[in-house]
């Protein structure tokens, strides 16, 4: 295995249990859209949650509906926890856990419905990722997903600092999605589309553990959707949501 897959393992076995603690990101618009394409679409399909890391999305998208949901990661310690997860909600059925490198998907061709990325993207080459995601989808499929864009200098300063704090691998703070990782994904994918999040209201994301927090975010969710009206400014949004399909 490659060194920079055993930097990222370890650095998400240690972080395992932490994923969920805070304030969920279902709270913020990119996540809200994220799942309301969902629902739209993951009913009584098979789902392949993409990177499930503890589960934390895995669940939720069971609960949408869906016939069954597949999550698959290489850090064993995420899974054991996204397993338990999904026991105490009475999921075990619908639900199943596999260890396995998202750049080597060990399905067959045109296998899923929906394949949903909540945010692995930055830890994986997407040179080798895209094709497999393509290949394990369905001609009718969609792949959606919420990631970090990676034009905006604030943001980008926050991530050089979460890699010296350990917060995050140096391989993801150097691999968050940018415009030309758009341009390759036209290679394997007919139809993109691509929803722009989070202009200025990234800045509220730590008030959401305070009182009140959530009103914040929402009155600078309004502000976004203002600004994000200027084409030029799209490119500094913090997250996009995007739909890719054949």
């Amino acid at each position: 295995m490659e060194e920079r897959k055993k930097i990222e393992i370890e650095h998400y076995d240690k972080k395992a249990g932490e994923f969920g603690r805070g304030p969920s990101s279902t709270n913020l618009a990119s996540f809200k859209f994220a799942y309301k394409l969902l629902k739209e679409n993951c009913q009584n399909k098979l789902v392949l949650d993409y990177g499930c890391g503890n589960g934390v999305h895995t669940v939720p998208i069971a609960k949408m509906g869906a016939k069954k949901v597949i999550g698959i990661d290489l850090s064993e310690k995420s899974l054991d926890i996204a397993k338990s997860r999904a026991e105490k909600e009475g999921l075990g059925d619908k639900v199943e856990f596999l260890k396995m490198d998202c750049e080597k998907i060990e399905f067959p061709d045109d296998f899923f419905d929906v394949i949903f990325d909540g945010g692995t993207f930055s830890s994986l080459d997407l040179k080798l990722a895209l094709p497999e995601l393509a290949r394990v989808l369905k001609p009718e499929g969609a792949l959606i997903g919420v990631e970090t864009f990676g034009h905006n200098p604030i943001t980008n300063l926050k991530r050089k600092l979460n890699k010296l704090t350990g917060k995050r691998t140096g391989w993801a703070a150097g691999h968050i999605l940018k415009q030309k990782d758009l341009k390759v994904a036209k290679i394997y994918f007919d139809k993109i589309e691509i929803y722009f999040f989070h202009i200025v209201s990234f800045l509220a994301f730590p008030l959401l553990k305070i009182p009140g927090g959530k009103i914040i975010l929402k009155f600078m969710e309004l502000i976004d959707k203002i600004l994000l009206a200027l084409p030029f400014l799209k490119k500094y949004a913090f997250k996009i949501v995007f739909i890719f399909s054949k």
